[in-house]
Parts: structure tokens; C-alpha cells; sequence
């Protein structure tokens, strides 16, 4: 985000007007994305399966396509030489893992069990999304709450890491082994984890190297200050034109399915909206308790709360099936969070001033 060099102490009103237009209206522009394609997808006969014929895996090509443009300016602004800052932080790292991997996934198998325990397909698909840790719209949402770039980067890697090898491992704990030792109904969950680093490689290696080249080859050439004051502002709104594009294609794959089963998809909304809020909540009071700065609080805050939508999608369709409930349970998903925590990032500027009163700014 173009703004984030110009992290002052002044009150988050000042914050948010200093904003590009784009930036500043961007809850606008998301739910207009989400209406256009809402209505792409009823009014056009057979969008939905034009989009969906060219895919990678499970995942359609235009989606793809959407997020790399996403992310690529996000990891194009990262200093790649201060990665080593983050990683020294144990406090963060630790923290960053207790809430993804064991926080994370067992507060949604509640909450699916709380609110959903007659449907489980939906069930399921809810426990798969809790499952699929943040890689990829993360990154917007930190950049946007003014958080830190290299701690972003770390740790959406760590969680791809993570996700590789543990993903499988906790979908057979949380689907047989928790709800055996409950007493509760089981259900199975057979995923490669060839398939999970292929999405992985896709959706994160693709843009990091792309983003990691960009710094280096630039600043190389002609050094950081061209690099950050003349070519990262030519390229930083494309993140947002790329995230508008996926939520279009998104919304226009799955209109029809969404408008309906209006009632469904408000059963599954509110677990995924008590989700979302206390993950960032407790994302957040972790980071204030444990002394961080605000903007490593804030991007411990988006990491625990966001999702990797497309892994569970993916998983989703390719385990169940694309008309199965647990298939709708993870298109809800975004439906659920990408409002949410946009709204979220301007609480995060709101409750910047606290730590900004203490902290020096950070260039």
C-alpha cells in the first residue's frame, strides 16, 4: 500500500485519509466485486463452467491468475534483507504457530460442532477451512493495516510449511480421531500431501520468487531508492485490481450456488463470523501482551484469522465433490471473510495510536 512508508503517531482518521482513493473506498469496491459477480454468475448462462474449465488442480485458471497478480506486488515490497529481524523473534513465531496450528483449527471444529450439528457436510466442510491456514489474502490485509511486511513474509511461509506437512495429519485427527474419543459421528479425509505443496509452490512460491527477484534485480540496477519511491508506487495498486478480479471470478463461479441456498449459507456464515472475530481479536491481545509492535501485532492478528480459501476449496471438491456441502461450506468461506476483514483492518488502524504514542516510526 502505497501510504505504509508514512506510518506517523497521528490518529488512525489521519491514517485512513491519507489513504489512496482506491485504498480509502476499498470496502466499497469489494462488495460492488462481490455484487458484479453475484450477478455475472446468475445472468450469464454458463459463466460458471467457462470459467471453470481451465483449471490448476482443483482450482480455476482465471482464480489463479487473480491471486498471483494479488500477491506479487505485496512480496515485491518486501526487504528481504531484514528477514533475518523476524526470524530471531521467538515470540512471534511462537505465537504465530500456537494460534494457526493448534488454536486455529480446534476453535473452528467447536464452533462447527456449536452451530452445525445437524449438517455435517457443512461440518466438515467448516473444519476443513480451519484447517487450510492463510498464504495468500493475508498479505493484502496486513499491507493495508499498515503491518509488517517482513514479518508477513515469514510467517506466511511458515505456515505453508506447515500446511504441507501437518494438513493431512490434523484433517484425520480433527474429522475421526477427536470426534472417536467424543463420541461423535466421523467422517474421513483422504488428501495428498504432493497435492497441498503443488498449491503451495503455485500460490506462494510463484509470486515470492517473482516479488524476491524484483527486489533484487532492481535495486541492483538502479538502486533501493528508485526501487521503493519510483517502481514499487507503479505497481502497488495492481494488488488491489488483482484482488477485485478474484473476488469477481470467485463470486461469478459460485453465484448461483450462493444466491440459492441463501439459508444454508447463513448457517454457515455465523460460525465463520465468530470465527474470523476471535481469531484476530485474540491475534491481536496476544501480540499487546506479549510486547509486540503494532505492526507485528497486526500481522499476527491477520495471519491467525485469515484462510487459505482456495486449499480448502480445492480439498473440498476434489474429496467430496463440486455440488457437496462441504464444497459450499468452503465457497462461504471468502463470502464471509473477505468483508469481515476488511472491516477488520480498519479496526486495526483504529488501535494503532496506543502502541504508536510508544513506538518510533519505522521507515
Amino acid at each position: 500500500m502505497s501510504a505504509q512508508g508514512a506510518q506517523a503517531t497521528a490518529p488512525p482518521v489521519g491514517v485512513i485519509g491519507a489513504l489512496p482513493v482506491l485504498d480509502r473506498f476499498l470496502p466499497v469496491w469489494i462488495i460492488a466485486a462481490m455484487g458484479a459477480g453475484l450477478l455475472l454468475g446468475r445472468l450469464v448462462p454458463g459463466l460458471d463452467a467457462a470459467l471453470d474449465a481451465v483449471k490448476i488442480g482443483e482450482i480455476s485458471l482465471p482464480i489463479a491468475l487473480g491471486l498471483l497478480l494479488m500477491m506479487y506486488p505485496v512480496l515485491a515490497k518486501v526487504r528481504y534483507d531484514r528477514l533475518g529481524t523476524v526470524t530471531g523473534d521467538r515470540r512471534l513465531l511462537i505465537s504465530s504457530l500456537l494460534l494457526n496450528w493448534v488454536l486455529g483449527p480446534a476453535l473452528m471444529f467447536a464452533l462447527a460442532w456449536v452451530f452445525l450439528p445437524d449438517l455435517p457436510e457443512y461440518r466438515t466442510g467448516l473444519i476443513i477451512v480451519g484447517l487450510a491456514r492463510c498464504i495468500a489474502m493475508v498479505l493484502i490485509w496486513n499491507d493495508l493495516a499498515c503491518g509488517h511486511r517482513e514479518a508477513a513474509a515469514v510467517l506466511v511461509a511458515l505456515n505453508s510449511v506447515f500446511q504441507v506437512i501437518a494438513f493431512g495429519a490434523l484433517g484425520w485427527f480433527y474429522l475421526q480421531v477427536l470426534p472417536g474419543w467424543l463420541g461423535l459421528p466421523q467422517s474421513a479425509l483422504e488428501v495428498s500431501a504432493f497435492d497441498i505443496a503443488f498449491y503451495v509452490l503455485v500460490f506462494l512460491g510463484i509470486p515470492l520468487l517473482a516479488g524476491y527477484a524484483s527486489r533484487k534485480l532492481g535495486e541492483r540496477a538502479r538502486g533501493r531508492t528508485w526501487y521503493e519511491q519510483r517502481f514499487l508506487p507503479r505497481i502497488g495498486q495492481i494488488a488491489l485490481y488483482g484482488l477485485l478480479f478474484t473476488i469477481v471470478i470467485l463470486f461469478a463461479l459460485q453465484g448461483h450456488t450462493i444466491t440459492s441456498q441463501p439459508g444454508d449459507v447463513a448457517r454457515i456464515a455465523l460460525p465463520l463470523l465468530a470465527y474470523f472475530a476471535l481469531m484476530w481479536g485474540g491475534g491481536f491481545l496476544t501480540g499487546k501482551a506479549i510486547g509486540l509492535p503494532y505492526d507485528k501485532t497486526t500481522t499476527l492478528a491477520f495471519t491467525a484469522a485469515g484462510n487459505n480459501f482456495e486449499l480448502a476449496i480445492a480439498v473440498a471438491v476434489g474429496v467430496f465433490g463440486i455440488t457437496s456441502g462441504q464444497a459450499l461450506a468452503g465457497v462461504v468461506g471468502p463470502l464471509i471473510e473477505v468483508p469481515v476483514l476488511v472491516a477488520l483492518v480498519y479496526v486495526s488502524l483504529a488501535g494503532r495510536p496506543p502502541f504508536t504514542a510508544k513506538e518510533p516510526v519505522r521507515a
